[in-house]
């Protein structure tokens, strides 16, 4: 005993009834304190266009994307960065943003599935997966045209082993992938860059002597055939 007040032992305190420990009367439940969740105000581009919004700071980007920005298409699974559902392009990087706090793409460039078409016709990716069949249920497919996206725009020579390798981070529990990577390789021919164009004919009755010499600087050329300087 200490301070002059006597102390009760743990076990009565443990028995007493729930609202009577400490101050409170009997029949009384402690309320939660009330707190204030702080929001802030990011600004990024999504799909090509400015968005300014207020979001509270603990919001993943996929609700924010999915509730706040109605789109959609980015799917959530298992929340935790594994099922590869929600992938979306920050940066042309594909990260999982139900690991990503919305307040971390302030300032960065998004892009969800819904920004792959050019308006009403579908990309090329698109049109891959809807030619071999590459989906089924469509719940990964979001994940998958974003991850395959990322990777085609960087390597667009990828083979299948390299699709495999890098696919194998989005779940897929419908087509066995077979049709996903055939799709993907496929579509790699659209992100290729275009050879440049063949120079045409030249003009009639122009030639192109091709460049001079330097010790041919300084000198007339010589007349074409036929006719007199």
């Amino acid at each position: 005993m200490t301070g002059g007040s006597e102390q009760k032992p743990i076990s009565a305190i443990r028995d007493q009834p729930v609202g009577t420990r400490g101050d409170q009367p009997a029949g009384t439940l402690r309320e939660p304190p009330i707190r204030t969740v702080r929001e802030q105000r990011i600004r990024f581009e999504l799909n090509g266009e400015p968005v300014e919004i207020s979001v509270p700071v603990r919001t993943h980007l996929a609700d924010c994307l999915r509730h706040q920005l109605l789109k959609t298409g980015t799917h959530v699974g298992c929340e935790h960065g594994v099922c590869g559902a929600c992938t979306v392009l920050v940066d042309g990087a594909a990260m999982r943003s139900c690991l990503m706090l919305a307040v971390q793409a302030d300032g960065a460039q998004i892009t969800t599935v819904e920004g792959l078409a050019d308006g009403p016709d579908l990309s090329p990716l698109q049109a891959a997966f809807r030619k071999h069949h590459a989906l089924q249920c469509g719940f990964c497919t979001p994940g998958m045209l974003m991850t395959a996206h990322a990777l085609l725009s960087a390597e667009p020579d990828a083979d299948k082993a390299r699709i495999r390798e890098v696919l194998s981070g989005n779940l897929c529990r419908c087509t066995g992938y077979v049709a996903i990577v055939d799709a993907v390789h496929e579509a790699g021919a659209a992100y290729r860059p275009r050879s440049p164009a063949a120079p045409g004919p030249a003009a009639p009755g122009r030639t192109n002597p091709g460049p001079r010499s330097t010790a041919d600087r300084g000198r007339t050329p010589p007349a074409p055939q036929g006719k007199r300087a």
